[in-house]
């Protein structure tokens, strides 16, 4: 299982290894999900209230980004088409 941190910050996959950014988990890999938000980290951040499994967080992320693009989404299932995130069994990371 991935640490909090390197799923946050996972850009892919090879096998059974993700494939992380090490430069942005060092910068940012402590940050709450709002904080990641009110950087700009919009997919660590959704990546964060999902790993979180609160729906409280969930639902406070999907209200602020909406609020903020004027779109319409719903659910973490609206969250997860756009920003490509799901969360797989894997073995190891690589940080790059």
């Amino acid at each position: 299982m991935l640490s909090r941190e390197d799923f946050l910050f996972t850009i892919g996959y090879d096998g059974e290894s993700a494939i992380v950014d090490g430069k942005a988990r060092s910068a940012y890999g402590k940050l709450g999900t709002m904080d990641l938000a009110r950087k700009g980290l919009y997919r660590a951040a959704y990546s964060s209230a999902l790993r979180s499994g609160k729906a409280s967080e969930m639902e406070e992320f999907i209200a602020y980004f909406s609020a903020l693009t004027g779109g319409a989404y719903r659910n973490s299932a609206d969250m997860s088409r756009l920003f490509g995130v799901e969360e797989h069994p894997v073995k190891r990371a690589l940080a790059l």
